[in-house]
């Protein structure tokens, strides 16, 4: 189903999420809910990601912001039982439309979770070209020149260059989450979704996700789920506060932490609960 008016402007959607009025949105959603069986994770969720910028999904524990990000490439279809209602749309076109094949929409909008997951059994040079086993056929120099652009991208190239036979898990952990952002970005994506990417790092290995985080969204729109309103401050344009399963509110970072518009918001970003 198309949009009933040209996605074109993030104030055609939602004013308070501009970054400015003219920012092209690339992903929004109308009316998101996601269900477990007959219970809803989130409720009734429409939201813009404008081109070029980072939102920060923030609230409590159980809040339903990491159901919401699985919901935007259809990750949340993978868990038994479950279903979702409302529209994804990626460039105008609903992901969730009928003939839609998944595995495209992953490969327009890749994840990278929470815990590194590198293949155990491949080189870093496999992991890497694992994200691009769903496309046309390339040459070993299309393949190599692929793994380097995308190793470059999660600035790790420098690094493992010299090692690009070796184990995947020879690597420290902020380097293995940076492997699983190269194997996301392999496949050339649109928009990259990162469910709280440095939970498990160290403040070395977080500074230099973060760093890459503002790298990557001058080729692409980031959406970054985090407990932490720190990094949240740091990161992002754009903050959208949940709670109990619902958007409360969301709008451009410095206002979301200076002067929000809900009380529980900033009950939230001032420490009063979470």
């Amino acid at each position: 189903m198309s949009l009933p008016v040209p996605l074109t402007r993030a104030a055609d959607l939602r004013p308070d999420v501009d970054v400015t009025a003219d920012t092209p949105v690339r992903l929004a959603t109308f009316g998101v809910t996601a269900w477990y069986g007959a219970n809803a994770g989130v409720r009734d969720v429409t939201l813009s990601f404008p081109v070029g910028t980072v939102t920060a999904l923030i609230g409590p524990s159980g809040c339903g912001k990491s159901t919401f990000l699985r919901t935007l490439n259809r990750m949340h279809e993978l868990i038994p039982d479950t279903s979702v209602g409302g529209q994804v749309l990626l460039d105008g076109n609903d992901v969730y439309e009928k003939g839609v094949n998944p595995i495209n929409v992953r490969r327009s909008i890749g994840m990278v979770f929470q815990k590194p997951t590198p293949f155990p059994t491949l080189s870093i040079a496999d992991n890497v070209a694992a994200g691009l086993v769903v496309g046309p056929k390339m040459s070993k120099g299309q393949r190599q020149d692929i793994i380097e652009r995308a190793l470059r991208r999660a600035a790790l190239w420098d690094e493992v260059k010299d090692r690009l036979g070796a184990s995947a898990l020879a690597l420290s952990g902020g380097q293995q989450q940076r492997l699983c952002i190269a194997r996301t970005l392999a496949p050339e994506p649109e928009v990259i979704l990162l469910d709280e990417p440095t939970a498990s790092l160290d403040p070395a290995g977080t500074a230099r996700i973060e760093d890459l985080v503002h790298e990557l969204k001058k080729d692409m729109t980031v959406v970054i789920v985090t407990h932490n309103m720190q990094q949240a401050a740091r990161v992002s344009d754009v903050t959208a506060f949940f709670y109990l399963g619902e958007l409360i509110e969301a709008g451009p970072t410095s206002q979301m932490f200076t002067n929000p518009g809900n009380a529980r918001t900033e009950a939230y970003v001032t420490g009063r609960f979470g």
